[in-house]
């Protein structure tokens, strides 16, 4: 992945403000050409202690992707405010922007 766009992709999840989530894809929408994937790819590949909310971002459905983290993901969320329906899906209104 090119720096530049790796930038892009951390400033964008920088902003993200608590209580509030968004979506792989519109990271990627707001970036100079990044597909929901390599949003994906950039959150995997944070080094550890970088201090980013990479747990306000949520699959296209607004659920939370199947990954290890899922767990601590969930309860970051949860302590921020950010409620989850039956279905384990994020209200709408916590989208951002």
């Amino acid at each position: 992945m090119k720096p530049a766009l790796r930038e892009q992709i951390l400033t964008i999840l920088a902003a993200i403000p608590p209580g509030r989530v968004t979506t792989y894809g519109r990271i990627a929408a707001m970036t100079d050409g990044a597909t929901p994937r390599l949003v994906a790819r950039a959150l995997r590949e944070l080094p550890d202690g970088h201090g980013l909310p990479w747990f306000r971002v949520l699959t296209a459905s607004r659920r939370l992707a199947d990954h290890p983290g899922a767990p601590e993901q969930r309860q970051r969320l949860l302590a921020e405010g950010v409620h989850f329906d039956a279905r384990g899906r994020v209200a709408a209104e916590a989208l951002w922007p």
